[in-house]
């Protein structure tokens, strides 16, 4: 072998050896794989909808009970859609729909705390008492479709399952709607909120981000208060209205 041939295959070497270096760092980083080039957690595509669809069933501020109003005009077909999430984040024309599911079980709440790896960065080191996040698409979600609301209750599912692991059946129901734009992050979001009632309180974390996991008593919830997030706050000073609603509104 020439000595021009050696150096082009130790060139070669070098530039894949970079690569998989380069790779390894932004997977580290949680950096996702994409094509074409690479995409970034936040330019994954999410599920909004039009800030004005809000608006026209009518704005609110905290919680709101009135499930059977405002859920199907936001699920309604053509309504959500789905933008990378680097726009949505920065565009408060668009809410982007979060399910937010609290668990319950033998009169206690499942509680953990966001840690370093949270998606949500400005909410680490929070306590939450709600379980979810954003909603990608898949093939099995039909926009225009009349059946997207089971679409949507699947996709929930989905959601919680990569987040948690649970022993036993449990009993789902959407309680309230959420919104808090008196901060930068309610502002681009809106929470639907959930119930779930579960038969066994054996609950597992999948992912990393959940630390210091555990069903509280609504007392105990009280005395750490100022630690959880806002959304957290607006449910835990309502929680009775919402586990009671939890047995009698249907999904």
């Amino acid at each position: 072998m020439s000595a021009r041939s050696l150096l082009t295959t130790i060139n070669a070497r070098l530039l894949r050896l970079l690569l998989c270096l380069a790779e390894a760092t932004l997977g580290r980083r949680g950096i996702k794989k994409g094509a074409p080039g690479l995409m970034t957690g936040s330019d994954e595509k999410v599920l909004v909808v039009e800030r004005k669809v809000v608006e026209q069933a009518g704005m609110f501020q905290g919680l709101t009970f009135d499930v059977e109003h405002y859920l199907p005009r936001l699920l309604a077909p053509g309504v959500p859609r789905f933008m990378l999430r680097s726009e949505a984040e920065t565009n408060p024309d668009f809410k982007q729909l979060i399910p937010y599911v609290i668990m319950s079980c033998d009169g206690k709440i499942l509680s953990y705390v966001r840690g370093r790896r949270a998606g949500e960065t400005r909410l680490v080191g929070c306590r939450s008492i709600g379980i979810g996040g954003h909603i990608n698409p898949t093939d099995e979600m039909p926009l225009y479709d009349a059946g997207f609301r089971a679409a949507y209750d699947s996709a929930v599912e989905r959601e919680v399952a990569e987040e948690v692991a649970i022993e036993g059946g449990h009993h789902d129901r959407v309680v309230a709607l959420l919104n808090d734009d008196s901060t930068e992050v309610g502002k681009v979001h809106l929470g639907i909120v959930h119930h779930w009632q579960l038969d066994s309180p054996n609950v597992n974390k999948r992912e990393q981000m959940m630390t210091q996991m555990t069903f509280m008593t609504p007392a105990e919830l009280h005395d750490v208060r100022e630690s959880l997030e806002t959304w957290s706050q607006f449910c835990l000073d309502r929680l009775q209205e919402l586990t009671d609603c939890g047995r009698c509104v249907g999904t």
